[in-house]
Formats: structure tokens, sequence, C-alpha cells
């Protein structure tokens, strides 16, 4: 149980290494450096210029998705009949106008008093409350009614023509169901 001499041995081995790792012969290191420092310099490349960035005006934001199925021409024609439909682009956009249709998810409703509130879900993670009457999604949705496991709204997109729209009813379950 004597730990002096271990302790001895174990400082007297580490002050051995330390010396042996010591002298002052670094000629082969000046060697080399002198080398080194006789080569002529390089020429470095300039940097590469690049082009501006232009910008893409996209202008069909008001047509058709060419990702969202196309309506039938039977139904065009009926809702035609019905009304002349048309979007108030004089409106101020809501939040939620700026997100489509199918990236928004119903969480939940709520309560209180006599107003009841649906709560969405947008693509970034925050919630929003939302009423009948307020508008949705990219395409002038306007919700039309609201229960505890949907949301319905009513869009009017283009049917095609240069200026025909016709309403297109959409739902929006509560997620997990």
């Amino acid at each position: 149980m004597n730990r002096f001499p271990r302790t001895c041995i174990t400082i007297l081995v580490s002050a051995f290494l330390l010396v042996a790792c010591g002298g002052s012969d670094f000629s082969d290191l000046d060697s080399f450096m002198a080398e080194k420092r006789a080569r002529p310099g390089g020429i470095i490349a300039p940097i590469p210029t690049f082009k501006a960035y232009e910008a893409f005006a996209y202008s069909a934001t008001t047509l058709r998705s060419p990702f969202d199925r196309p309506i039938e021409v039977r139904e065009i024609a009926q809702l035609q009949a019905i009304s002349a439909v048309k979007p108030d682009n004089t409106r101020a956009k809501e939040f939620l106008e700026q997100f489509t249709f199918d990236s928004l998810r119903m969480v939940g409703t709520l309560e209180r008093g006599e107003a009841n509130w649906t709560l969405i879900k947008d693509p970034g993670g925050g919630v929003h409350r939302v009423a009948a009457g307020n508008f949705l999604g990219r395409h002038h949705g306007k919700i039309v009614e609201m229960t505890d496991t949907y949301v319905a709204v009513v869009e009017i997109v283009s049917d095609g023509t240069e200026d025909g729209w016709v309403e297109r009813p959409r739902t929006i379950k509560l997620s997990g169901i």
C-alpha cells in the first residue's frame, strides 16, 4: 500500500522522456524551410465572375394550377348557369390566403360563449382561428360552413377561359380522423 515508490518512478520516467525530447538540432527543418523560400511564388487565379440573378415573374397565378384536377365541362356549364362568379380583387387578403389549400390542416375547434371558431394549422406550424366568412387558400376560398369534424370552403377558380370563373366546393377534415 505504499504509493510513494510508484509515484517517484512515474515522475522519473516522465522527466527522462521530457529530457529526451529536448535538443537544439533543427538543421533538417531549417534546410527544408530555406528550400521552400527559394522557390518562386505561385499565381493565384482570379475569383470567377457570376451572372446576376434574373427574377422570374410568374404571371399565371390566377389560372388553374397544373397540379389540380381539371374541372369537368358539365360542372362548369351548371355552375355558370347558376351565377356569374368573379373574385373580388379589391378585397384585402387574409393571412391564410398565402398558403395552398392542401397544405392547411384542421386541428380543432374553439367555442367561447356564442362565438365558434375552427383552428387551422399552416405549413409553418402556426395555428389560426377562423370563422365562417373568413378566406383561406390561394383560390379565393371562403369558409361557408364549420362543424366539429370539417370546414366547408367554396373556392373561385378559373375555368380556363379568359374571364371565366367557377365555384369549387372543398373541405378540410379534422386531422386524425
